[in-house]
């Protein structure tokens, strides 16, 4: 079967990369091993917010009383919350088969094989194949749960997201080994639904280690509030079975004491593992680095007419790079001009409570980087919408070079601060200056107000501090 386009695998990456290619006129299949919507759909950023809603949910109902309103009897019915996430993850599914059919795109369900000749068998279900060609083949497998050598995922007492994600039984202790976006937004989850949960991180700063310094010693403080047991620079030794639960050995790095943590269940969310193994890769020469394909700024691999883009290639490991990814490498292929994408300028969002977002440089990259800084930061607590919402944790940090006002980098902590960066974002593309965000109007009373102030904060001219 002969198309103008195949894509192999149907995440964020390639099932936007799909519709956009069939926009511009071309023939396409999508072939998918699993559920169309790939891990983000089906296992990943739609059912986790599902997930956290309800933590937020059952937050809000404890703390009712600082509202002004009595709640009586709130209880966690655990089934029942992982029933709704798998419910609305099903129904994004359900959505992109829609697009996939109003886009008169061909769906293939089963395992993809490139073969020397550049065409790709495909094995289904009951052991059949088919075979499927075309002149160009992007591979947007995605990626796993990164297994550690002491730390291997048995689906039981040691257990990836997915399992984190479908348990039938909330468990009473659980340790969390990663403190990025997948551990920070398991452990508020489990925490907060009355969980008691140890979140151990290898690196010295701890809680959201990619994000600036401020943000991850902020997190770190709430989180300790909450009543969760941080452990920085860290590493797990070991986990044995341990009467009903696991017995799990953490190593501190500095003085290499152990302590021993009895719990019932270790969720590994040390990270992810592209997913590029039994494709086929090595039989047609297509480079690879550490696993991960390499590709240029157009996602072109070594050998013509292959392509890559999404959590297979060393690039940021997120949804929207993903989609961004596949419509640029289409629109290349289609002969237009796109602009490669600016890694730099990339939003990153972490949906625990409170929100983490940022863009840019941190402030110690921006130093390495040689730039004289000028930086600001407004407080939540001096926010009155924050303040009318009970959301006063977090603060807004704004990161200006000195010498030409260029917008450095944002790093938000608070309440709905994911809906925020974009505006950041965007500045950024256009080169917006400081001076000029001090000058736009923000609406008050809003969150967004913080943005302004922080970088009036900046220049010197803050007026609500």
């Amino acid at each position: 079967m002969q198309f103008d386009i195949i894509i192999i695998g149907s995440g964020p990456g390639g099932y936007v990369a799909a519709i956009r290619a069939s926009q511009l006129g071309k023939k396409v299949a999508i072939i998918e091993r699993e559920n169309l919507g790939g891990i983000c759909l089906n296992w990943g950023c739609i059912p986790t917010k599902a997930l956290l809603k309800s933590a937020q949910v059952f937050d809000y109902l404890n703390h009712a009383q600082e509202y002004g309103i009595t709640v009586q009897g709130g209880s966690v019915q655990f089934p029942q919350v992982i029933s709704r996430s798998r419910g609305v993850a099903d129904g994004m599914s359900k959505g992109v088969q829609f697009l996939m059919k109003k886009n008169k795109i061909n769906v293939v369900i089963g395992t993809a094989k490139l073969q020397k000749d550049k065409s790709i068998v495909v094995v289904k279900a009951d052991g059949t194949s088919e075979t499927y060609s075309a002149p160009h083949v992007i591979i947007a497998t995605g990626a796993r749960a990164k297994e550690l050598p002491n730390l291997p995922i048995d689906g039981k007492r040691i257990i990836g997201y997915r399992q984190a994600m479908s348990l039938e039984k909330q468990p009473k202790k659980m340790v969390v080994v990663g403190g990025g976006a997948i551990g920070v937004e398991f452990a508020y989850f489990y925490q907060t639904l009355g969980t008691q949960v140890t979140l151990v991180e290898y690196l010295e700063q701890g809680l959201v280690p990619r994000e600036d310094a401020d943000i991850s010693k902020e997190l770190t403080k709430i989180y300790a509030k909450k009543g969760m047991t941080i452990m920085a620079n860290a590493a797990v030794e070991s986990v044995v079975e341990h009467h009903e639960g696991c017995l799990v050995k953490v190593k501190d790095n500095k003085t290499n004491q152990i302590t021993e943590i009895t719990c019932d269940v270790v969720l590994s969310a040390a990270g992810i593992s592209p997913n590029t193994e039994n494709l086929g890769l090595e039989d047609l020469g297509i480079a690879t680095d550490r696993g991960f394909i390499k590709v240029d700024p157009f996602f072109k691999t070594n050998v013509a007419g292959f392509y890559a883009i999404g959590d297979v290639i060393p690039t940021p490991a997120l949804a929207h790079v993903a989609s961004a990814e596949g419509i640029i490498c289409v629109e290349k292929i289609a002969g237009h001009n796109p602009e490669p994408i600016d890694y730099n300028n990339i939003p990153s969002c972490t949906y625990c409570t409170p929100e983490v977002a940022s863009v840019g440089y941190t402030e110690a990259a921006a130093k390495a980087a040689g730039y004289t800084l000028k930086i600001g930061k407004f407080p939540f607590s001096a926010s009155g919408k924050a303040s009318a919402a009970g959301t006063k944790d977090g603060f807004v940090k704004v990161i200006f070079d000195e010498k030409y006002g260029e917008w450095l980098g944002a790093h938000f902590i608070g309440a709905n601060v994911t809906e925020m960066i974009a505006e950041v974002v965007v500045a950024r593309k256009l080169e917006t200056t400081g001076h000029e965000i001090i000058k736009s109007i923000h609406p008050h009373p809003t969150m967004s107000e913080a943005i302004m102030e922080a970088t009036a904060a900046a220049y010197g001219e803050v007026i609500h501090l």
